[in-house]
């Protein structure tokens, strides 16, 4: 019987069986880098699809709400608690109520198209600090929304503070007090002198309010010199932020014509302000301001300028809507606007002629001036609170 050893096939067997167990070894690892393959691609998660520019992975789409125009000859908004006179004690009672939130409404200004270019972005109202500090803060910015209620014996028309400096007296392009406080001291030409911040405060008093000045270092200024210097923490000092001031609209391709700006009065203007110029009141509160006339700011004050009142009008009116009107349009409804009577300039010397030589020699002054065949600058009697 042959052994293996001595069996002549073992030779030829033997390659053949190493072959028979490479291949089988082969076979093993591959089947095992399938299964760890197949494992891997099973076990992992799928890739996210690419988000939408304007999505994140917690963003849920909110659906757009229909919403029904209002009439063509509604008013904006905070206007509408004092669209109608109540008819009894009790809804004259509602009226007055909901136009206080009115304007407050118009006091904090309504949403703008993009055109106002900032140079600063104030804090907002929520920042305002606790503590004494703060409690002043409020305190001006109270002042600074209503006036007359909150400085009685300094107002002597139905103005606020926040009608030519909107937002709270954040918005630019409106003369907002971040702009304003870091621009003082400065020589102004209209004083001939140097003014500081107060100084400035007090004559606004003076023509804006048609009142009195009041005291430097007394509770009002304080106040109001305090919510300014917060509101502009962290500007610049000394420097012209962008929109600071009102802005200057070019001169027109024509001369400001008052018959031009009275159609432009009655179509954008009149909603708020009134066919008479003397703006909404709901009770005891103003919530559109007058023009002109006894309850409107004096001839001494800023926007009496026909240059001034055209920058205002441009970028902010009508409300809500600002830069809409052209230049042109905005240059002649400032001119219908100064050409009418208001409270005398308190700098008035006894005499017209020699008040304008002093005061008002400027081409964008009316005071002096012969229009419709009346001579401005006579002033208007006292107004009644």
């Amino acid at each position: 019987m042959n052994t293996p050893q001595d069996d002549p096939r073992a030779g030829s067997r033997q390659p053949v069986l190493w072959f028979a167990g490479g291949a089988a070894v082969l076979l093993i690892v591959i089947a095992l880098v399938a299964v760890l393959m197949f494992s891997s691609e099973f076990g992992r998660k799928p890739d996210r699809p690419p988000l939408l520019p304007s999505t994140t992975l917690h963003e849920t789409p909110t659906p757009t709400v229909a919403r029904t125009p209002p009439p063509d000859n509604a008013p904006p908004s905070p206007v509408a608690a004092a669209a109608s006179a109540p008819a009894s004690a009790a809804s004259a009672a509602s009226a007055s109520a909901g136009a206080q939130n009115g304007a407050a409404a118009v006091a904090q200004g309504a949403a703008e198209p993009a055109a106002h270019k900032a140079g600063f972005t104030p804090p907002a109202e929520r920042e305002i600090p606790a503590g004494p500090m703060g409690d002043v803060i409020r305190q001006g910015e109270q002042i600074f929304l209503h006036t007359a209620a909150n400085a009685k014996g300094f107002v002597g028309n139905s103005l606020n503070c926040v009608n030519c400096h909107l937002d709270a007296g954040r918005r630019p392009d409106s003369a907002p007090l971040w702009g304003a406080y870091v621009s003082y001291p400065a020589y102004r030409s209209k004083t001939k002198e140097v003014d500081t911040f107060a100084s400035r405060l007090r004559g606004c008093f003076m023509y804006s309010m048609n009142g009195k000045a009041p005291p430097e270092g007394g509770p009002v200024l304080v106040a109001l010199e305090s919510y300014a210097y917060w509101l502009a923490k962290g500007a610049p000092t000394g420097e012209k932020l962008p929109g600071a001031g009102y802005p200057k609209v070019p001169k027109p391709p024509q001369a400001p014509d008052i018959e031009r700006g009275r159609a432009v009065f009655a179509a954008q203007c009149a909603l708020c302000h009134g066919a008479d110029g003397q703006g909404q009141r709901a009770g005891d509160t103003q919530v559109y301001p007058p023009l002109w006339g006894a309850r409107s700011f004096n001839w001494g004050a800023g926007m009496a300028g026909v240059d001034k009142a055209a920058g205002f009008i441009k970028a902010n009116m009508p409300f809500s809507k600002g830069n809409t009107l052209t230049d042109q349009e905005a240059w002649d409804v400032a001119q219908f606007m100064d050409a009418q009577e208001r409270p005398q300039d308190p700098r008035f010397d006894g005499n017209i002629a020699s008040t304008r030589k002093k005061f008002h020699d400027s081409e964008y002054s009316l005071y002096g001036q012969t229009v419709n065949g009346k001579l401005l600058g006579q002033g208007t009697p006292a107004a009644r609170r």
